[in-house]
């Protein structure tokens, strides 16, 4: 049987791979981090894990699987690119290890941890969906579990500066798995996502903006509520994610009817929630909280699965 820490790798050495290894090694008690890997032997990731006593590679996945410490490794965790992780998940199945995928490459079942971690311990790979999917799907979600959402729509708003390349060469895989996943897992019959890098100076947190159309004569305190709990419960590992405002109705009758995409010209209530995500600073600034809320959900992840495999369910 497996005992705490439970050794975990890490292939990324960029923003959200740093920030991840920082995080595990300040913060958490039942993961250790066996290996930091990436590509660029001058990256600022690389020579932080050095110095903090981390064994790393700059050979990619091959590197990694040379390592004389992978047999120990039991969670890899992905923060490369939706391509490269193809090709990483396909080297690290044969191995038996866990795969926590934060690319948009969604190989594996989307997992919001407050939402559907219980359905999905046993996956082999598991996909962290975007950044704006951890932000808004477990509103979607919310709503849904207290009247059918016919038609919800999310848009991401986050600083340009946190932006890194990986993540804006993977823009239109980001709105193709948010849509998905707002379906999927938000069960709203139809989803769309927008991402919006914006600019300004100085750099603005992240913010989110959810909506949700649902039928006439929904329970308007049932969902104000479900949100509000909603929102508390993903604040249990992301401590910055909280509502702007109070949930907002807009209700749609015979004389203003609202014309949704999918439904057409449609009476219903819209459903309005403005969310922030400010970071915890770890490794990033504050206002990257969309990088900071894939890091944070990830490792509430990868706990529950090492407390699953320490237990012998997994």
């Amino acid at each position: 049987m497996s005992t705490f820490p439970i050794p975990v790798a890490i292939i990324g050495s960029g923003n959200i791979g740093t920030d991840l290894m920082i995080k595990i090694l300040r913060y958490s008690k039942c993961l250790q981090v066996a290996a930091l890997v990436g590509i660029d032997p001058a990256s600022d990731g690389l020579a932080r894990a050095a110095r903090m006593g981390v064994p790393t590679t700059a050979e990619g996945i091959d590197g990694l699987l040379a390592l004389p410490n992978f047999a120990d490794i039991r969670i890899v965790f992905d923060a490369t690119s939706s391509t490269a992780h193809a090709l990483h998940n396909a080297k690290l199945q044969p191995h038996g290890v866990r795969v926590i995928d934060l690319t948009p490459a969604a190989i594996g079942p989307y997992v919001i941890p407050v939402v559907n971690l219980d359905k999905h311990m046993q996956a082999p790979n598991l996909n962290m969906v975007t950044c704006g999917g951890q932000a808004t799907i477990p509103i979607v979600h919310a709503v849904a579990q207290v009247a059918p959402v016919h038609y919800a729509e999310i848009i991401a708003s986050i600083s340009s500066k946190s932006a890194g390349p990986g993540t804006r060469a993977n823009i239109d895989e980001f709105t193709e798995t948010t849509s998905r996943a707002i379906v999927e897992v938000g069960q709203a019959v139809r989803g769309k996502a927008i991402i919006v890098l914006n600019p300004a100076e100085p750099p603005l947190i992240m913010r989110d903006t959810v909506y949700c159309f649902v039928s006439p004569g929904a329970d308007i305190e049932a969902i104000r509520a479900a949100v509000q709990a909603r929102v508390a419960e993903v604040q249990q590992y992301v401590p910055g994610y909280r509502l702007k405002q109070d949930v907002q109705f807009e209700h749609y009758g015979e004389d203003n009817r609202q014309n949704i995409p999918g439904l057409g010209w449609s009476l219903g209530t819209k459903v309005s929630v403005f969310l922030e995500v400010e970071g915890a600073g770890h490794y990033l600034p504050a206002y990257a909280g969309n990088l900071d809320i894939m890091t944070s959900a990830a490792v509430s992840v990868a706990e529950r699965i090492a407390h699953s495999h320490v237990s012998g369910g997994v």
